[in-house]
């Protein structure tokens, strides 16, 4: 009797292992000693945002308590799975990645599968990765915004749309804020698209010869709509050739400094600006919520394009002239004397 009660035990002890051990099983809670480690896999620093989105991590996460180890991949996705893999291998606790490819950075959400890590995706989705979370603005609502500006300024005309890298999920989403504006004026006729390119990895050299392009051919230019200010600088670079800047209203988004400063001087109608300390804030609040409690509420997903991903949104801010001080600069985006750089001193609308 007693050699079949321990044969039964044994028999259990080794099916709760089998259990246990197959699957993805992930670090649920926090290291009683060590530091928190977060790993943050950046697709590129290019443009002036990023870096702000790096600082603001990495001091949100040191008030938490927790270390930041930072890889940017410089626009190439085989760098940044490696990366991944790097990271990986450094003990992180959680990763953070801004993905260069929607698509490939299945890839690396994989490596860290494989390794038990939870993966939150920040700014940029990743499709059908099933990731732990997703913090983003509501990029949808950033094209809204935008197209909806360019409207009340441009209800009728030849419209040209810049939009972003093909291998980032924002692109598409901006796009469809456009087209969720802009569509009725298309389908009465009032507004037509005389051109509409995609950027590749956000090359403004890409919004230069669209638009070069379509004034060498004699096109009317009415109104161009750039997915970020990078690309709407470029694109008011191709319209000066034909002292055309500030008479084409270029709309952009990001509030990237060099963006406010147009919006200033009149040579960008306007910029959307993302709150990116409150986005960080975030996704570190998140962060520290899954590896402390296994857990983070929320109310809201995303489709991944098979799988519903909790999503924290943060609500963008439309920019024009007449609002840079109540946003940008009252925020502490920016600075006044910063923004008014290439303005003259008697046209500032509050003294510096």
């Amino acid at each position: 009797m007693r050699i079949k009660q321990l044969i039964i035990l044994l028999s259990l002890t080794s099916l709760i292992i089998i259990v246990f051990s197959s699957g993805c099983s992930y670090k649920n809670q926090a290291k009683n000693s060590d530091k928190l480690i977060i790993g943050l896999s950046m697709a590129t620093l290019h443009e002036e945002r990023w870096q702000r989105d790096v600082d603001a991590l990495k001091a949100k996460a040191k008030a938490e308590g927790a270390e930041i180890l930072f890889r940017s991949a410089n626009n190439n996705i085989d760098t940044q799975i490696s990366q991944v893999e790097n990271l990986l291998s450094k003990g992180i606790d959680i990763l953070i990645i801004v993905a260069q490819d929607y698509e490939r950075s299945q890839q690396a959400v994989q490596l860290a599968r494989n390794k038990g890590i939870r993966v939150i995706c920040y700014d940029r989705l990743i499709r059908n990765a099933n990731t732990d979370f997703y913090v983003s603005f509501d990029n949808i609502k950033v094209g809204e915004y935008m197209a909806s500006l360019m409207v009340s300024k441009v209800p009728k005309g030849n419209y040209i749309i810049i939009n972003g890298a093909r291998t980032d999920n924002n692109s598409f989403m901006y796009n469809k804020g456009y087209k969720n504006i802009l569509g009725k004026y298309i389908y009465e006729g009032s507004i037509k698209i005389v051109d509409e390119v995609w950027a590749n990895d956000w090359n403004p050299e890409d919004a230069y010869r669209c638009v070069d392009k379509a004034l060498r051919a004699g096109k009317k230019i009415d109104a161009v709509i750039a997915a970020n200010d990078g690309l709407a600088g470029s694109a008011i670079e191709a319209l000066s050739k034909k002292h055309l800047e500030g008479k084409v209203p270029v709309a952009g988004h990001d509030a990237d400094i060099s963006g406010c400063q147009r919006v200033a001087e009149g040579t960008q109608l306007l910029t959307v600006y993302k709150p990116i300390d409150q986005l960080a804030a975030k996704a570190i609040d998140v962060a520290m919520g899954l590896l402390k409690n296994d857990y983070y509420a929320c109310n809201k997903v995303i489709n991944d394009g098979e799988y519903d991903i909790p999503y924290e949104v943060v609500e963008p801010v439309a920019v024009t002239k007449d609002s840079l001080i109540d946003t940008v600069i009252n925020s502490g985006f920016h600075k006044l004397e910063d923004v008014y750089k290439h303005v003259p001193r008697d046209k500032w609308p509050i003294k510096g």
